[in-house]
């Protein structure tokens, strides 16, 4: 049997099961397998019913007191059945399993686990896990039993048999794959026993080995699939030599400040790219505020000076304007002409700039999505950059890249993510990090504080607008919803209106037209705006020096990498700066979330307590679809067997680029079997 087989060749999966195993996303015999136990059930530590503790799992060996009564419950059929031992008897309820009456006969000893609660003046046994005991059975003989991850009225019970059914019918005939020098420098288990004693754990220490080795491959798999599509990417393409530029020196000797130590880094692993064949595909990390902007612009530079055009596409009009205004001033001294494209433009100035484009006439173009579109020719594109990767796909970089012929590919992320992470989370991409802030950016002060201090912080804003500073309030809604009682941007402005009479207050969010957003963010960046009340629409790259106030409203809505865009919008010029998070949430995560805000100004370390707050799944939310799901390793209590992972995936491909050793063949195939139909989907 094999792991591609369809799981109705289990013995025990009939029409009805297999429908229900469908929706689990178990279609074959691998699947079943893989289906990994979510938790595990110690019942060698049975209680008497005399010694149960309330309100927690508890496991009893009873017999059948009374025959089972099906009981109606407003729409729904109560199964009730009374349990003994010789210490005290309770009662074990189901809803909506009516079938269960005719399964329980009187006298008959089960194993009975569930959550016990005292309700109506009964002890009850909830919705119980159960298992029937032989009278010459070892109950003790295997205490550690699975509990898997279960809906659509699929029974542990059943899953389990399934599961042993599979494991009898593949008993030590599943194919190893790991390389034999792997398993032994990593001290991993052989893939039979893991398999076996992830499900049914001899001991404790039976399931610790078999998790490492299961973990271990998961983790060492999904890199081995992206590293080798890497790979391809790199030995497939022949990129650009550009030479290296005399007149580089003079360009950043004539930037209004010097680069700091990981800028230089960055941009001396950005010019060894750029100089060799090898298509460049580097992922620029920066806090914000680190200057990733300026590391950019000294790519586009050379790519320029080496008779190249450079394109650089940011997520929206605001920031791609922003680079533009920014940058422009600059490489224009070096004669190196510019131009804008967004959405915005009328049909007249698009047809303008596109014809330019086309002839070579301007060297990099700035722009949004409406770079990607078909009718936006190059002449000789050498070098593509997108700012903020979490929101571009693969796709877009990709159809951006098709433009030039084999360009160089530069990505940049305010994100920060833990290097390993990263790794996985930009596994075609090698990566650069600049971990510095410019000198003079101060440490922006944050205080979180409850609603009744609402009239206290705005006076602390009037002292600042006084001073001639500006702020922002941030509110996560556009409209007024009936169920949600969060400030909407809108109301919110006419409310506040009063309280700041002598003052210009306007709002910005991402339902109105880009013109009248470039116009609403001009008015600020010149200081005709006072106050900005705003969704997150100004959460990347926005960059206004004279603001020093980031108020956030409702605090508990965002994220903790949200939260630190957001207050990175402000501390971008000489003056102190303050964000204050307002939340009445009480909640444990948004606590601890204000508590992080509070202590550090570090991306990278909030980006670590994000993952460790949220878990794996929802921080990789902006992730999008392509990669196979992680079925067992957590990335944050995993990290050291991630590491371990990373060093062997790197060591095979050093040693055998394209896994054509006998030793590789079947770790080769495996990957194919898992990346084969991903490869084109993937858009990290």
């Amino acid at each position: 049997m094999n792991l591609s087989d369809p799981v109705e060749s289990i013995k025990g999966v009939g029409e009805q099961t297999l429908k229900k195993l469908n929706k689990l996303n178990i279609y074959t015999v691998g699947d079943l397998l893989y289906h990994f136990p979510r938790e595990y059930e110690d019942r060698s530590k049975i209680r008497k019913i005399s010694e149960i503790e309330y309100n927690e799992v508890n496991t009893i060996l009873a017999k059948i007191g009374t025959l089972p009564q099906n009981l109606k419950k407003g729409r729904q059929i109560l199964t009730k059945v009374n349990l003994r031992d010789d210490s005290g008897s309770l009662f074990a309820v189901w809803f909506g399993q009516p079938y269960l009456k005719k399964q329980f006969q009187l006298n008959d000893t089960y194993l009975f686990s569930g959550k016990v609660t005292f309700k109506y003046g009964q002890i009850q046994m909830e919705s119980p896990d159960y298992e029937k005991v032989a009278e010459d059975q070892n109950i003790f003989a295997r205490p550690i039993i699975p509990i898997y991850p279960s809906t659509y009225k699929l029974s542990q019970k059943i899953i389990r048999q399934l599961i042993r059914n599979a494991l009898d019918e593949t008993q030590n005939q599943l194919i190893e794959f790991l390389p034999l020098w792997i398993r032994k420098k990593y001290q991993l288990a052989d893939y039979n026993y893991s398999m076996n004693n992830i499900h049914f754990p001899e001991s404790d220490q039976s399931y610790f080995i078999a998790r490492t080795r299961l973990v271990f491959e998961e983790l060492f798999l999904l890199q081995m699939g992206l590293m080798s599509i890497k790979n391809q990417m790199d030995q497939k393409r022949k990129g650009i030599a550009f030479k290296s530029i005399s007149e580089l020196g003079e360009f950043i000797r004539s930037l209004p400040f010097e680069l700091t130590s990981a800028q230089k880094r960055v941009v001396e692993e950005i010019k060894k790219d750029m100089i060799s064949e090898k298509v460049m595909n580097r992922l620029v990390q920066g806090d914000v505020g680190s200057g990733k902007t300026i590391v950019a612009a000294i790519a586009l530079f050379i790519a320029v000076k080496n008779n190249y055009q450079g394109v650089m596409m940011a997520p929206t009009e605001v920031l791609a304007t922003q680079h533009y205004q920014g940058l422009a001033p600059i490489l224009n001294q070096f004669n190196i002409r510019t131009g804008l494209l967004t959405g915005s433009l009328t049909k007249k100035q698009k047809e303008n700039i596109l014809k330019q484009i086309k002839e070579g006439e301007i060297d990099i173009v700035f722009g949004t999505h409406a770079l990607i579109q078909e009718n936006v020719a190059f002449k000789a594109l050498g070098l593509v950059i997108t700012d903020e990767q979490h929101r571009f796909g693969v796709r877009q970089r990709t159809i951006l890249s098709e433009k030039g012929s084999n360009p160089d590919v530069l990505v940049m992320t305010a994100t920060p993510i833990p290097r390993t992470l990263a790794l996985i989370l930009y596994g075609d991409l090698d990566i650069s990090i600049i971990d510095e802030l410019p000198p003079g950016r101060q440490k922006i002060d944050t205080y979180s504080v409850n609603s009744s201090y609402r009239h206290r912080v705005y006076q602390f804003i009037k002292k600042e607008l006084m001073s001639g500073r500006q702020a922002y309030i941030i509110c996560p809604m556009v409209e007024e919803s009936d169920d949600q009682e969060l400030q909407s941007v809108i109301s919110y402005t006419d409310q506040i209106k009063h309280e700041f009479e002598e003052y210009n207050i306007s709002y910005l969010h991402g339902k109105m037209k880009p013109k009248e957003k470039q116009k609403v963010m001009e008015e600020f960046l010149k200081g005709e705006i006072h106050i900005l009340v705003s969704t997150t629409v100004i959460e990347v790259g926005v960059n206004v020096p004279n603001a020093t106030i980031m108020l956030i409203e409702n605090a508990e809505r965002f994220g903790l990498a949200q939260l630190h865009q957001l207050r990175g919008r402000v501390g971008r010029g000489q003056f102190k700066s303050y964000c204050i998070l307002i939340t009445d949430s009480k909640s444990k995560v948004t606590m601890e979330r204000m508590k992080v805000m509070k202590k550090t100004n570090n991306g990278f370390e909030i980006s670590e307590t994000d993952l460790k707050i949220r878990g794996p799944g929802e921080f990789f939310g902006t992730r999008q679809h392509g990669l196979p799901d992680l079925k067992i390793a957590n990335l944050y209590k995993d990290i050291s067997i991630l590491k371990k992972a990373q060093e062997a995936c790197i060591e095979v491909l050093n040693m055998d680029p394209n896994l054509e050793k006998e030793e590789h063949q079947l770790l080769k195939s495996r990957i194919h079997q898992l990346f084969s139909e991903k490869i084109k989907e993937i858009s990290l």
